[in-house]
C-alpha cells in the first residue's frame, strides 16, 4: 500500500473509533464553516469528512508539469495574436476577438489560473486549463484551516505531518505586480466583479471573502455587479467608489451574452483606464480549442524540448471537430472517420464551457447515439479529445446526519499565479449516478508525510 493509501486507511479507521463515530465533531466543524462563511445556499461548501492528501513528490511533479505547460500556453497566445489563421482555429466569436486584440497593459495571459488535473500513482493528465474564474483559492485555504483542528485531524496529526497549500496572499501579490506593470503607481482600489443570478440577493460568500482579505491588507475593496458600473471622465466607478484594479469573476462568454461592447467596463478597459484581472484576452486560453493547438506538433515544433515533452506526457490529444483531415501521432487522418471508429476512447466537448451545450462520452453511448453526437459537434464549435481516465477514491460524506462512504471522482486544480504554481485544491464529484447529487464540492488538500 502507498503512503497515501495507508494514511487514508488510518483516517477512516479513526472515524470508526468510539471517540468519533457519534459524529458530534461534525457539528462543531460545520458551525466553524458557517461562522467563516464557508457555505453555499446555507449548506457547508464541503460535505466531505476527509481531506485529500498529496505527497511532496506528487506535488513537485504537478508543479513542474503545470508550469511548463503554462509557459507553452503563453507562447500559443503570442502566436495566435500574430496569426489570424490560428486565432480563427480557436473558434472565437467576433466580440471575443476584438477584446482579445486589446492590450491589457501587462504581459501575462493570466495572472491567476488553474489546471484541472488527474493524478494517479505519480502520473498526471491535464484535462482543462481555466483562466476565467479561478475558484477554490479563498475557500480552499479557509477550508483547510477549518479542518486542521477538528477532532479526527488532531489525532491523525500525531502520526502524520500536514502542510497547507497556497492561499490568497499569492493572488493579491500577483495582482499588485500586474497592476504595477500596467502602470499603477498608487495603492489601488479593488473591485471584485460578479454576476448575480435573479434570485441572488447578496454577494457570494467567496467574493466577500476576497473583498475582506483585500481590505485587511490595506486595499479599499468592493464586490460589484456589471450593472452597477459607470464610466465617465476616464474613471470607472460604482457609485462613489472609484476602481483602479478589477478582479473579474465573470466569464467573457457570460458577460457578452448579457452586455455589449459599449458597456462601461469595456470602454474603460479599451481606453486603458482600469487594470482587469484576468484580462479579456484570457478568453484565448479558456477555449478547449487551446489543446488543439498545443497538441499539434506542427505548431509547437519551435517550442523548447522540455515543454514539448510536457505536452506529450500530460495533455490529451485534442482537435476541433471539422469535416477535414487532421494529424494524430504524426499521421494524417480523416477526422470524422477517426471519431466514428474510436468511440470508446474519445469524448466530444463544447468549445465553451457555458453549460448550454452537453458533452458526449463515447464509451457511454451506442454507435447510433455517437453518430448523433458527432452531427451535433459538426454544427457548432466542439472539440474531440482522448479520454483521460478518471481518478477516484472513497470519501466519507455527511448526509442526513449519517456518515456514508462514497466513490468520488477527484480533480486536482492547480493554483497558478503569474505562471508559478502556489498550491492546489481538490474538487470532488460523484463517480457514477448513485442517487446523491449534493455530494459535490471542495475537499481540503494537504501535503502529507510520516512523522
Amino acid at each position: 500500500m502507498t503512503q497515501v493509501g495507508e494514511a487514508i486507511a488510518r483516517y477512516h479507521k479513526l472515524l470508526e473509533s468510539d471517540s468519533f463515530k457519534d459524529l458530534q465533531w461534525v457539528g462543531a466543524l460545520h458551525e466553524r464553516m458557517a461562522a467563516q462563511n464557508l457555505t453555499i445556499s446555507g449548506r457547508p461548501i464541503s460535505p466531505f469528512l476527509r481531506p485529500h492528501f498529496l505527497t511532496e513528490r506528487h506535488y513537485t511533479t504537478l508543479t513542474k508539469a503545470a508550469e511548463l505547460v503554462t509557459g507553452s500556453i503563453l507562447r500559443i497566445k503570442q502566436m495566435a495574436l500574430a496569426n489570424p489563421a490560428l486565432l480563427t482555429r480557436m473558434e472565437l466569436l467576433p466580440a471575443e476577438k476584438m477584446l482579445a486584440s486589446v492590450d491589457p497593459g501587462y504581459s501575462h495571459l493570466a495572472v491567476a489560473s488553474q489546471m484541472e488535473t488527474q493524478i494517479q500513482n505519480g502520473t498526471l493528465r491535464f484535462s482543462r486549463y481555466s483562466a476565467e474564474i479561478p475558484t477554490g483559492i479563498p475557500y480552499g485555504e479557509a477550508l483547510a484551516a477549518a479542518f486542521y483542528d477538528c477532532g479526527p485531524m488532531k489525532e491523525f496529526r500525531k502520526r502524520y505531518s500536514l502542510t497547507k497549500l497556497g492561499g490568497e496572499k499569492y493572488l493579491l501579490s500577483s495582482m499588485l505586480k500586474a497592476f504595477k506593470e500596467f502602470g499603477g503607481k498608487k495603492q489601488p482600489q479593488i473591485a471584485v466583479l460578479e454576476f448575480r443570478q435573479p434570485f441572488q440577493a447578496t454577494e457570494s460568500h467567496e467574493n466577500l471573502q476576497l473583498r475582506d482579505y483585500f481590505r485587511a491588507h490595506g486595499h479599499p475593496a468592493e464586490v460589484v455587479a456589471p450593472e452597477q458600473l459607470e464610466y465617465k471622465n476616464g474613471i470607472l466607478r460604482k457609485g462613489e467608489f472609484t476602481i483602479d484594479l478589477l478582479f473579474r469573476r465573470l466569464g467573457v462568454h457570460e458577460f457578452l451574452v448579457r452586455y455589449d461592447l459599449s458597456h462601461p467596463l469595456v470602454r474603460a478597459y479599451r481606453e486603458g483606464k482600469v487594470c482587469v484581472i484576468n484580462s479579456f484576452r484570457s478568453e484565448l486560453a479558456q477555449k478547449r480549442s487551446l489543446f488543439d493547438l498545443l497538441t499539434d506538433e506542427a505548431i509547437t515544433a519551435s517550442f523548447p524540448a522540455v515543454e514539448r515533452k510536457a505536452i506529450r506526457d500530460h495533455i490529451p490529444w485534442t482537435r476541433v471537430v471539422t469535416a477535414n483531415h487532421a494529424t494524430h501521432n504524426g499521421e494524417t487522418i480523416d477526422l470524422v472517420d477517426y471519431i466514428v471508429k474510436n468511440r470508446q476512447k474519445l469524448v466530444l466537448l463544447p468549445n465553451d464551457d457555458s453549460g448550454e451545450q452537453q458533452s458526449f462520452e463515447g464509451a457511454g453511448l451506442s454507435d447510433a447515439g455517437w453518430e448523433r453526437a458527432i452531427k451535433t459537434a459538426l454544427r457548432s464549435p466542439y472539440v474531440v479529445q482522448e479520454v483521460s481516465p478518471p481518478v477516484t477514491g472513497q470519501f466519507p460524506v455527511y448526509h442526513f446526519d449519517r456518515l456514508q462512504m462514497r466513490e468520488m471522482r477527484i480533480d486536482v486544480h492547480t493554483h497558478t499565479f503569474l505562471g508559478k504554481v502556489q498550491g492546489c485544491s481538490a474538487n470532488l464529484s460523484p463517480y457514477s449516478n448513485q442517487g446523491f447529487s449534493t455530494a459535490v464540492g471542495l475537499a481540503p488538500t494537504y501535503l502529507i508525510d510520516s512523522k
